[in-house]
């Protein structure tokens, strides 16, 4: 099997993050996904916008199920239940070709990111 230097050089960036920057990363994948969500209804491409929506909720799950409710208290329930939210909310938002409810997970994520990314730096 033949050296791929990206893929290396890829999965080095992330095994060598601190955790509170790998969660900034989940984030910005999942807001990156839905926004190409976006773009893809904007160009009638359902595909598309079926498969990043699944892509960015595929991300949410992850974030949803590595939740310590033991150790995080108040903070992880309530991250569950946003994370729950926006899981049934994209949900319904693929189904309906919604922008308006994939802009406004969007931007859910985008302020959740602010703080995971004045606590990783």
């Amino acid at each position: 099997m033949p050296f791929n230097a990206v893929s290396e050089y890829k999965a080095n960036s992330v095994t060598t993050q601190t955790p509170g920057r790998i969660v900034v990363m989940l984030y910005d994948g999942a807001i990156r996904f839905l926004k190409e969500a976006l773009a893809a209804i904007e160009r009638n491409d359902f595909a598309e916008k079926g498969l990043k929506i699944d892509k960015a909720l595929a991300i949410i799950n992850e974030l949803n199920s590595s939740l310590d409710v033991q150790a995080g208290g108040e903070i992880a329930e309530n991250l569950r239940r946003l994370y729950l939210f926006m899981q049934e909310h994209l949900v319904f938002a693929s189904m309906r070709k919604d922008k308006r409810a994939i802009a406004d997970v969007i931007s859910l994520l985008e302020q959740i990111n602010a703080g995971w990314r004045e606590i990783a730096s």
